[in-house]
């Protein structure tokens, strides 16, 4: 089997690989938590993806692998998730209860990045039905290669148990937990250059 072909998408590529991220995140620990009902999941994790690594489209950082099968929306040094959008997402589809779990654990989010230059990874995700077969480590190995070029660190939050061999196989090394209240833990994880 020929590895994933890896490719940066355009802002018109969004809608695509907005759907790829709503799939795969679909049986995840923390946003399953965040949206435990399935309408409310379906209508929120769209903007969601948007507000938190939309970015990545203007900026030439967000990337995906043949057909959409995989997709990764990485944050250059120097800017951020719309915190605005995020903030308008959480207060308009989000129960009280995990309202305010949500708000300590965007607290403690920020307390974990890197002060340093680094490229940030909100969401990376491979459409459920293509799980296995390297589409995770093609996105990695891709960014990676750029964040070694560049001598700059990478940062991510894990949110699913799951995915913690890819992140570790790549190199990234967890910095504790996050977790407030009834949420599932959240691993803060960096990778130094290499």
């Amino acid at each position: 089997m020929d590895a994933p072909t890896v490719r940066t998408l355009t802002p018109d590529d969004e809608s695509a690989a907005v759907a790829t991220i709503v799939l795969a995140f679909a049986a995840d620990p923390m946003t399953r938590w965040t949206w435990p009902n399935p309408d409310q999941y379906l209508a929120a994790m769209p903007r969601m993806a948007r507000a938190f690594g939309g970015r990545a489209f203007a900026h030439g950082s967000a990337l995906a692998t043949d057909g959409f099968t995989g997709v990764a929306l990485w944050l250059p040094p120097g800017v951020e998730p719309d915190n605005e959008g995020l903030s308008a997402v959480m207060q308009s589809t989000v129960a009280r209860a995990q309202l305010e779990d949500g708000a300590g654990l965007f607290e403690q989010m920020a307390a974990c990045h890197p002060h340093e230059p680094h490229w940030y990874l909100p969401l990376i995700g491979v459409d459920p039905a293509h799980f296995g077969r390297g589409h995770g480590d093609a996105l990695m190995a891709h960014a990676l290669e750029r964040c070694d070029r560049e001598r700059v660190p990478a940062y991510l939050e894990s949110t699913n148990p799951r995915n913690m061999s890819l992140y570790e196989r790549h190199g990234f090394v967890p910095l504790g937990a996050i977790q407030a209240g009834s949420s599932p833990p959240l691993i803060p994880m960096l990778r130094k250059p290499r």
